[in-house]
């Protein structure tokens, strides 16, 4: 009688033999070099997109993202060179809205500067698009990538390709007669992908981090309660995520500076004043303001009973996951009030947007370690 066998096994017979051979551990020998390899890409993706987002959010806080009035996606990539070039540019400038009630007067020099700024976010996305591709292909082509990895590799391909054109959908609508920015509820969806993108390429490298057999066995030890509520607080933190986006949208945080009133009261002052009444949510700076306050307040209560559950787990790594998030709750927390009673400056409001993509990958990840906990001995 043959003794007991792995699950993980893989029975191999060479031709003409009639006895099968085991080999252990194959499940995991054959993908594991194309599991780092493709971990390694994706980790520079990641990093990649933090960079976009930040440079999104300073093109955005120097009202750069105008600058440029047409969508090219292949001959965009070419920036002016020649004096009639950029003469050329700032003329088709000086047609939209933003110059003509804004920015009359603004020099050459001064388009420029602004110019450069929408001209490097645009020009990173499409390196972004390159490295994406290029890497597929590569893996694709050497047939290495595992089974059951094609599909979420090309989601995320096409995630980057939607944002490119949400991005000239969010520009267009600044281009309207009576506009001075681009819509905010725009300006969200385009942020608000963004973070989806970054958060979609850290769970890839999670799990990217551990063998199939590894995910398999501590996907049995999954701590369902925890898991579920860090999927409730992952939503609230993007729900967040897009609320400041309209705040930064119509530059709503460089108004009613005090904290932690608002113009001496609770409520801002005539909150519903434009017609019609929904606008208000998407346009009025005091009510959207209000809105991304009392989210914060009530996105910290619930992140204080989600660790109240989280530091009770019996897995040292998944309670630390969750203090960490609780930490940068409270920091991220400060930074947005210190960013609104400086009125916004952009120095201190990009470390703000910077604190999100901490605070959503910190969550990302301990929602990860209750889903996916690292075993332990009882002694741990």
């Amino acid at each position: 009688m043959s003794g007991k066998r792995n699950i993980f096994e893989e029975v191999s017979q060479s031709p003409g033999s009639a006895t099968a051979t085991a080999q252990p551990g194959a499940i995991d020998r054959a993908p594991k070099g194309a599991r780092k390899a493709i971990r390694a890409w994706l980790l520079v993706l990641f990093a990649m997109v933090v960079i976009m987002i930040a440079v999104g959010g300073l093109t955005r806080l120097t009202d750069s993202g105008l600058s440029i009035t047409e969508w090219l996606p292949v001959m965009g990539a070419i920036p002016p060179v020649t004096a009639q070039d950029w003469a050329s540019e700032f003329d088709k400038y000086r047609a939209i809205p933003e110059y003509q009630l804004q920015n009359r007067g603004m020099s050459l020099a001064e388009f420029k500067v602004i110019y450069w700024w929408e001209w490097g976010h645009r020009q990173w996305g499409r390196v972004i698009g390159f490295v994406w591709a290029l890497g597929f292909l590569y893996f694709l082509i050497r047939k290495q990538i595992p089974v059951g990895w094609t599909r979420p590799l090309l989601i995320l391909g096409a995630m980057g390709g939607a944002q490119g054109a949400i991005g000239w959908w969010m520009v267009s609508s600044g281009l309207r007669d009576g506009m001075l920015d681009v819509a905010s509820y725009r300006l969200a969806i385009h942020l608000g992908l963004a973070f989806a993108i970054l958060g979609f390429i850290a769970w890839l490298v999670f799990k990217l981090s551990r063998t199939e057999a590894e995910l398999l066995q501590a996907r049995r030890a999954r701590e369902a309660k925890l898991f579920g509520m860090g999927t409730g607080l992952m939503h609230f933190v993007m729900l967040q995520i897009l609320i400041g986006a309209l705040v930064a949208g119509i530059d709503a945080g460089r108004n009613y500076v005090d904290w932690p009133l608002m113009a001496g009261g609770f409520f801002p002052p005539d909150p519903f004043q434009l017609e019609p009444i929904w606008r208000n949510f998407f346009e009025d700076d005091g009510l959207v303001q209000f809105m991304h306050r009392i989210a914060g307040y009530l996105l910290m209560i619930f992140a204080i009973v989600v660790w109240l559950r989280g530091r009770k787990s019996p897995n040292t790594n998944t309670r630390f996951a969750f203090h960490a998030v609780l930490g940068m709750m409270i920091v991220q927390m400060v930074l947005g009030i210190v960013t609104v009673m400086y009125s916004a400056p952009w120095h201190i409001a990009i470390v703000h947007q910077f604190g999100a993509v901490v605070l959503w990958v910190l969550v990302i990840r301990a929602r990860f370690l209750a889903g996916y906990p690292f075993a332990q001995s009882v002694r741990d």
